[in-house]
């Protein structure tokens, strides 16, 4: 089980509705983007990757307060924040250090997605890294952190996030 979580807002659903897309062989075309509305509760989502079958639960961002009650059964993390919110980084960094921080999630991988980075008003990946303090996070966690820049908009680094998700499933296994 993959935990897709993040602020209420930050682009979970549609980032997953385009992994799903990708991933389709009946899929229309790409460009195309599907509507979303607010996650409430949870969604859970089987990715089947290069026959790797990842299962994904999205958890609302209002949901934060019990997002624990979902780590027993983690075996890696995709985090993902509104690089285009500068208002909403400092409420992200204290979620992200909360995950993080729980014995639950100690030996799980860690993906951490700035998303939105197609939008002008976007925050380059190094003023967030300052702003997330990064670099004193990674040495200090317990789980291997990954950063990619998306945009589940138009699809950029998605592909990526695809592989993650399978090479982070088969190093579990």
């Amino acid at each position: 089980m993959c935990l897709l979580l993040g602020a209420s807002g930050v682009g979970k659903t549609l980032l997953m509705k385009r992994l799903q897309k990708m991933i389709s062989k009946d899929a229309e075309d790409p460009s195309d983007v599907p509507p979303t509305q607010p996650t409430v509760g949870t969604n859970l989502t089987d990715l089947t990757i290069h026959r790797t079958r990842v299962t994904v639960r999205e958890v609302g961002g209002s949901m934060g307060p019990i997002w624990s009650s979902y780590y027993k059964d983690c075996r890696s993390v995709l985090f993902v924040v509104d690089a285009s919110n500068p208002f909403q980084v400092s409420a992200s960094c204290i979620q992200l250090l909360m995950v993080l921080s729980s014995p639950f999630l100690a030996a799980v991988s860690v993906l951490i997605l700035f998303n939105k980075m197609d939008l002008a008003g976007s925050m380059s990946l190094v003023e967030i890294k300052s702003l997330f303090r990064m670099d004193d996070i990674t040495s200090c966690a317990k789980q291997p952190i990954s950063l990619l820049e998306v945009s589940a908009y138009d699809g950029t680094g998605l592909q990526e996030v695809l592989r993650w998700l399978q090479s982070s499933k088969n190093s579990r296994t």
